[in-house]
């Protein structure tokens, strides 16, 4: 059977107790994702970077389609705010030359104390968007790298 969409574990996480996103109900869009391991997203200062979550995922997905990486909607009431309101993963971000595919939540923490994730909380969710492209779309370049590589 021919791989469509789907997740896998990242290299270098096999062994980490990684669960695979599911969807909770039948008509859920969005696959839960769990956060790989402990971390502390420090409230929110001007200036500060935003705290990247690793999942220890890849997805992958075809070539007309992505996914997009989107916060709970119970996240903001808890203080999380991913940095660039939605992730755009392109299907080529997946087992390219020098990126395995691992994605990350990028949060900032906009409560007034830091916030505690736990291995295993959901941290956020993913769809996967099928997508379309202009009449004369010239696109010909090969993706190499991981976050922001398309902006080399």
């Amino acid at each position: 059977m021919k791989k469509c969409r789907g997740f896998e574990i990242a290299k270098g996480w096999e062994d980490k107790d990684i669960h695979l996103p599911v969807r909770k109900t039948a008509h859920s869009a969005g696959y839960d994702v769990e956060a790989a391991e402990d971390i502390v997203i420090p409230k929110f200062v001007p200036g500060i970077k935003p705290t990247l979550i690793p999942t220890g995922l890849k997805a992958y997905c075809g070539e007309d389609e992505c996914y997009l990486l989107l916060n709970r909607s119970s996240g903001p009431k808890k203080g999380f705010l991913m940095a660039n309101s939605v992730g755009l993963i392109d299907s080529d971000y997946y087992e390219n030359p020098d990126n395995d595919g691992h994605f990350f939540f990028a949060y900032f923490n906009c409560s007034d104390h830091d916030i505690e994730v736990k291995k295993g909380d959901v941290i956020g969710q993913v769809v996967f968007q099928k997508y379309l492209i202009c009449d004369d779309d010239q696109a010909t370049g090969k993706r190499t790298g991981g976050f922001g590589s398309t902006d080399k």
